[in-house]
């Protein structure tokens, strides 16, 4: 076992115990986990659920960091299955909150002075409790202004860091020893998110997102993005004016008059914000969705968010269009630009499979096409083609899945197609603007001139290398991590041994030779020498018999 995971020791065994608690014995036996005989077996009601929630339960248990990760997970249907990714959805990271005590000292650490020289009033109670933080407001003693501050809880960083490695050690074990899993790709996920994770924990990131997207967002009337107030906002602390609304998720939308107008307004939103400008809200769900005087949507919470090339924003584009317009020619062309091949695969096959499920929408009425359905579909059928989508791409995809299902809620009878088809078409045709073009035209020839310099010296070193013998075809191997870490414990373990054996012929030397001082009527170093091979002699048989390599 690595040494980080050796050394939170106390938190790997609570996670084997909950696996175990919750009926995953199998997969506990499968990956040989450290200490696993020392846990009851034990289980509980829960064991009558599905798997698929019993997944979600374990998470849920095991706290923040597995929360987060299912979360973000969540976003991925490019790699998880649909009912397991319905389950992500419903995980709950509303926890207790902190002390007023300890929340204090986070904010004036931040600050770098008293609570009170820059908050005239400072309601201790939060309005909102998550797993990484918690919302508090405030009023500013010098503009009267009321404010929101989002505050990182204490030492949650340094306990994300330790559950993550944990993670790293079980899904890389995973991964190696559980062929059926390995499309899933988790160590390569875990890294991914790892990334998000520690970006989401970076509250000036967040602060600069808001930022951005009120840019964007200024000329579109109908949607309000909090402000942050960047001179008090530090990595830990968020201060952003205070929004009065509602949640989305708390409203019916039968209590409100303009639901329709909403639902169209939330669409555009996401329309906008991804093939637009490339820059988006990544989980735009109830939950992140304010209703301000019934009228106004307003984007909370923008700690996890996209960014999209000009050339994935083009792609996408295309794709989106293709679904719209049931075009299979050309939504497979799209697919075969924007995915990764791990392997070979049957195109022919591919394609009769996507217009199986355009056939699906085919006799459908325009407004019961289901937009967001169809591209989850068709991201659970590459994935059974092991066609890797980007993972910027593949939460984009999510986030208009999630863009149109909240507009559903507000107006199920919202008819999606007339909605983004204008908007896809006209910002289809920037591509063809005369100022797009003219950008790519003077990149490519940028690249042609730099071809046009670089290639003759690039020959000539090729022929060179030719002349002399030294040209060399690199191969690279794939998925020999098991025989490489195996290799390494046998070498390992023999020169651990050639060590002991000189250790043992060295100390009896030492011994015979009589040489003071002594220890136990013998001379003290040989003794010393017995000692630490003793040690080390049983330490390697113990762990030879535990690992049942013999």
């Amino acid at each position: 076992m690595e040494i980080k995971t050796l050394a939170n020791i106390r938190r790997f065994k609570d996670i084997v115990f909950t696996l175990l608690n919750y009926g995953f014995v199998d997969l506990v036996d499968r990956l040989d986990l450290p200490g696993k005989k020392l846990l009851p077996k034990s289980s509980r009601k829960d064991l009558q659920l599905g798997t698929w929630e019993r997944i979600r339960r374990a998470m849920e248990d095991l706290g923040p960091t597995f929360v987060k990760f299912g979360q973000i997970m969540s976003l991925r249907p490019d790699l998880l299955p649909g009912p397991l990714i319905e389950e992500l959805q419903k995980l709950q990271d509303e926890v207790p909150p902190e002390k007023p005590s300890e929340i204090r000292k986070v904010i004036e650490k931040a600050l770098g002075r008293p609570l009170e020289e820059v908050f005239l009033c400072f309601e201790s109670e939060p309005i909102a409790a998550a797993s990484l933080s918690q919302v508090h407001r405030a009023l500013l003693r010098d503009t009267r202004q009321v404010v929101a501050l989002k505050v990182q809880r204490p030492g949650i960083r340094s306990k994300i860091e330790k559950d993550l490695d944990i993670l790293a050690f079980l899904l890389g074990r995973l991964h190696e020893r559980m062929e059926e899993i390995r499309i899933y790709d988790l160590p390569g996920l875990l890294k991914t998110t790892r990334r998000n994770l520690l970006r989401e924990l970076d509250f000036l990131r967040e602060a600069r997102a808001m930022q951005i997207a009120r840019a964007q967002l200024a000329d579109m009337p109908g949607v309000y993005i909090p402000e942050p107030l960047t001179a008090y906002c530090t990595e830990r602390l968020l201060v952003m004016e205070f929004i009065r609304g509602k949640k989305l998720k708390e409203l019916s939308p039968r209590h409100l008059d303009e639901a329709e107008t909403l639902a169209k307004l939330g669409l555009r939103i996401t329309i906008s914000q991804v093939l637009e400008h490339g820059f988006f809200h990544a989980d735009p769900h109830p939950g992140n969705i304010l209703i301000r005087e019934g009228k106004e949507l307003c984007l909370v919470d923008w700690g996890m968010v996209g960014r999209l090339t000009d050339e994935d924003r083009f792609d996408l584009i295309d794709l989106v269009r293709s679904v719209a317009e049931k075009d299979g020619k050309r939504l497979l062309d799209t697919l075969l630009l924007i995915t990764s091949i791990d392997g070979p695969f049957d195109q022919r096959a591919l394609e009769r499979d996507l217009l199986d499920i355009l056939d699906a929408y085919t006799s459908v009425p325009l407004q019961e096409i289901n937009i967001g359905q169809a591209l989850l579909d068709i991201t659970a059928l590459l994935r059974e083609y092991r066609l890797r989508v980007p993972s910027d791409l593949a939460v984009m995809i999510k986030a208009l899945v999630t863009a149109e299902g909240t507009a559903r809620i507000l107006y199920p009878e919202l008819n999606v197609i007339p909605e983004i088809e204008d908007q896809v078409r006209r910002l289809a045709s920037e591509r063809y603007h005369p100022g797009v073009v003219w950008k790519n035209l003077r990149s490519n020839a940028g690249h042609l001139l730099s071809l046009h310099r670089n290639l003759p010296s690039h020959l000539s070193q090729i022929v060179d290398k030719i002349n002399r013998g030294d040209l060399t075809i690199r191969f690279e191997h794939e998925n020999l991590g098991g025989l490489r870490k195996t290799l390494e414990n046998i070498f390992n373990r023999l020169t651990l041994g050639v060590i002991l054996a000189a250790m043992i012929i060295g100390s009896s030397m030492i011994i015979t030779t009589g040489v003071k001082p002594f220890l136990f009527g013998y001379p003290a170093l040989g003794v010393i020498g017995y000692i630490i091979s003793g040690v080390l002699g049983l330490w390697l048989v113990f762990n030879i018999l535990r690992t049942r390599r013999f």
